[in-house]
């Protein structure tokens, strides 16, 4: 699956957030529904206009994105 093909940013929607193509639904959303235990099924429910499609790119999106983050830890005293 391509992403551009099901996730795209655009400074008109959702002041640049990547979102589901043809939808206001940010990958943020998606990740945070799944992070919070919704199943696809209910993710789909919820929102019809997704796909099952939508939810695996919204997970390869992020996944493409931590992929390339650099993390540090941080010391707290």
């Amino acid at each position: 699956m391509a992403l551009p093909d099901r996730i795209v940013v655009d400074s008109k929607i959702l002041t640049g957030k990547p979102v589901v193509r043809g939808t206001r639904i940010s990958v943020e959303l998606v990740v945070e529904l799944l992070a919070a235990g919704w199943s696809h099924a209910q993710i789909l429910a919820a929102y019809p206009h997704l796909a099952e499609q939508d939810i695996r790119a919204c997970l390869a999106y992020a996944s493409e994105l931590l992929r390339e983050e650099k993390v540090f830890s941080l010391k707290i005293a």
